[in-house]
């Protein structure tokens, strides 16, 4: 990890090297049978799924350790939530780059008068169909088009494989233009408000490890030195899960391509029915087993178990769930402090984030995020969510964007509603239902 520290950005750029490499792999044929690509995913399957594991460790382990090493050089002067803080606007995370991105195409979009309009007058579906024609203004097509060559890959719940990536089915990107569209004035442009969250990271790095006596200096310039060079590692964290994603991207793509083979000869209703089946099964189909009875089965199981509202946390042996209270005092609801800050504002309780709209200044409520929700956090004013922990993904990402976050609030969503005005205390860990008194 030393070298990492000495020199993190050839560090960092030796892990994206690596991954390169890797993912090119992972492309597959342009010209070939529906057999043959079914047998190139076949031979690089187990790479893809093993491609976290298999990236250089050193930088991204150098990232987490020097923000813990730091804690313990400023131990008794400095709390491990204040040296939370200093991880805010992170440079090199590639889904905050992604929200980042999303939102300099929108504002490309501003500029023009007539795409604007069309944007914000037409429904995402029919954005999104236009966009797969190739019909849009090119100040749309074009820059909806850029952000899919580069984070197409993503999708709300993104880690099942079967899972229509944006590529597919861009509707939910329309939908989160459109969200980010609506935010106006400087409070709400995610770029400064990205530019002011590490302005304040630096300057907070200052006042923590000024707090050290003059005897101590060294272990304050030391600490320093940790914090500012875990800064520059830390956008590695979720780096690794974005190149799988791009790694299961390429591998749909080849088994889209063999399921249209297999709708041909008739023995599956739509390519994308190929996800309901195992590779074996795939290799059954385009010999001459017909699935679509297999599929329509396996298909309203997949539905029934999506409809539900949430899983649990904690199983008891027994098949049970442990009622989990999250009540602090009269009306209050408590978590994990995950970010700090104090919000406050309407709650927008959303439990799908494909089509959904949340207004600058709203808190986003949620069962849970991944990388599909983010783009919400730009115009967000704090995050609730009932799972998570101090390195879960929506913690993450709220601490990067500077907002407050409370998470690991069991029923969340429906102590809360649309609507309510809440304060969260990133700090306290605390939601209080109204404004929070003085």
């Amino acid at each position: 990890m030393i070298p990492a520290w000495v020199w993190p950005d050839q560090a960092r750029a030796k892990v994206v090297r690596d991954a390169e490499r890797r993912i090119a792999a992972f492309a597959g044929p342009v010209e070939a049978t529906a057999e043959e690509r079914l047998s190139f995913v076949e031979s690089v399957r187990r790479d893809v799924c093993q491609i976290e594991a298999n990236l250089p460790r050193d930088a991204n382990t150098a990232g987490g350790t020097g923000g813990q090493l730091a804690g313990q050089l400023l131990r008794g002067y400095v709390d491990e939530a204040e040296i939370a803080t200093v991880f805010q606007g992170v440079p090199h995370n590639p889904t905050t780059e992604m929200d980042l991105a999303l939102w300099r195409a929108g504002e490309a979009i501003r500029r023009d008068d007539e795409a604007f309009r069309l944007l914000l007058d037409t429904a995402s579906d029919e954005l999104a169909a236009k966009q797969l024609a190739g019909t849009l203004p090119d100040v749309i097509q074009h820059g909806v088009a850029a952000f899919l060559a580069e984070y197409g890959c993503r999708a709300t719940s993104e880690i099942d494989f079967g899972v229509p990536r944006w590529t597919d089915d861009p509707e939910p990107v329309f939908a989160m233009l459109v969200n980010l569209l609506r935010a106006e004035g400087d409070e709400q442009n995610a770029e400064t408000r990205f530019e002011h969250a590490a302005a304040a990271a630096e300057a907070r790095i200052v006042e923590l490890t000024r707090r050290l006596p003059a005897t101590k200096a060294h272990r304050a310039i030391l600490a320093r030195f940790l914090l500012r060079r875990s800064r520059r590692l830390r956008g590695l964290r979720e780096f690794p899960k974005f190149c799988l994603m791009r790694g299961f991207a390429a591998l749909r793509k080849q088994l889209l391509l063999v399921g249209e083979e297999i709708v041909r000869a008739e023995r599956l209703d739509r390519a994308g029915d190929a996800m309901f089946l195992d590779l074996a099964e795939v290799r059954e189909a385009l010999g001459s087993r017909d699935f679509r009875a297999t599929v329509a089965r396996r298909r309203e199981i997949w539905e029934r178990e999506a409809r539900r509202p949430r899983v649990p946390s904690v199983l008891l042996s027994d098949g049970t769930a442990p009622a989990l209270e999250s009540v602090a005092g009269e009306g209050d609801l408590t978590g994990l402090a995950a970010a700090a800050g104090v919000a406050t504002g309407r709650a927008r309780v959303i439990h799908d984030p494909d089509g959904a709209r949340i207004e600058p200044g709203e808190i986003l409520v949620a069962a849970t995020t991944d990388p599909g929700w983010t783009p919400l956090f730009l115009t967000a004013a704090a995050l609730v969510t009932e799972t998570g922990g101090m390195i879960s993904h929506g913690t993450t990402v709220a601490r990067e964007h500077g907002i407050p976050a409370v998470v690991g609030v069991p029923g969340a969503t429906a102590l809360i509603t649309t609507g309510q005005v809440i304060t969260v205390d990133g700090s306290a860990g605390t939601i209080t239902f109204g404004e929070k008194s003085r």
